[in-house]
C-alpha cells in the first residue's frame, strides 16, 4: 500500500478567518463532496495505481472532514469494518465496487463475538458515479470484484476517523479482531 499526504486538487470550501466554526457537514454534504470529487477527471487521473495493493491520497474534505481518494486493484477489498463514531459517504469514480453491509445496530463496546440474526445482510453494486452515505457504527465491507479492472473511489468522514474496528465473519458470527487508530493508516 502506498499513500500521499496531500491532494493535487483541494476541494474544500474555506471560511473567513473571523467566522464562527463551521457546522459539521451532514451525510448529504459528505456525499455531495464525494460526488464532485469523483467527477473531477484530473483528480482521478492523478491517483497512482498499484496492481498489488490499494493506494490512497488524502483530500481536503468539507468543514473539517477527512476525505480519501482510493485505488482498488482487481480482487481487493476492505474486509468487514466500521468507522466508529464517524458518519461518512463514498462514491465510485471508476470501475465498480460492491458493498456488503449489516442492517443492524451493533453494540459499540464491550463485546468480542456476536451472532447475527437472519435478514441483516444487504448488498449493493456501485458503478462509476454511484455512491452512498452512512451513519455512525455502519458495519460493511467494500470490494472490487472485477478480475481485470481497477476501481477508484472517493470517501469522506466526519468527524475525522478516530478509529476503525476490524471484524472477521464466519456465517452469522461476527468477531471483533482489532482496532486501528489514525497512526496505523496515515
Amino acid at each position: 500500500m502506498s499513500s500521499s499526504a496531500s491532494s493535487p486538487t483541494p476541494l474544500s470550501a474555506s471560511a473567513p478567518a473571523a467566522a464562527a466554526p463551521a457546522a459539521p457537514p451532514t451525510q448529504a454534504e459528505l456525499l455531495d463532496f464525494a460526488r464532485r470529487a469523483a467527477a473531477d477527471t484530473d483528480l482521478i487521473a492523478s491517483l497512482p495505481l498499484d496492481p498489488q495493493g490499494r493506494t490512497w491520497v488524502r483530500l481536503d474534505g468539507p468543514a473539517g472532514s477527512e476525505a480519501w481518494l482510493i485505488g482498488w486493484p482487481p480482487g481487493t477489498g476492505t474486509g468487514w469494518h466500521d468507522h466508529a463514531d464517524s458518519v461518512g459517504a463514498f462514491v465510485t469514480a471508476a470501475g465498480e465496487l460492491t458493498e456488503h453491509a449489516l442492517a443492524a445496530r451493533l453494540p459499540t463496546d464491550g463485546w468480542k463475538t456476536l451472532e447475527l440474526t437472519d435478514g441483516v445482510d444487504r448488498s449493493r453494486r456501485l458503478p462509476a458515479g454511484q455512491g452512498r452515505a452512512f451513519g455512525r457504527h455502519h458495519v460493511h465491507e467494500v470490494l472490487n470484484e472485477s478480475t481485470e479492472r481497477h476501481a477508484i473511489s472517493v470517501h469522506a468522514y466526519y468527524p475525522p476517523l478516530p478509529r476503525i474496528r476490524r471484524y472477521s465473519r464466519t456465517g452469522q458470527t461476527l468477531r471483533l479482531e482489532h482496532v486501528e487508530r489514525p497512526e496505523d493508516w496515515q
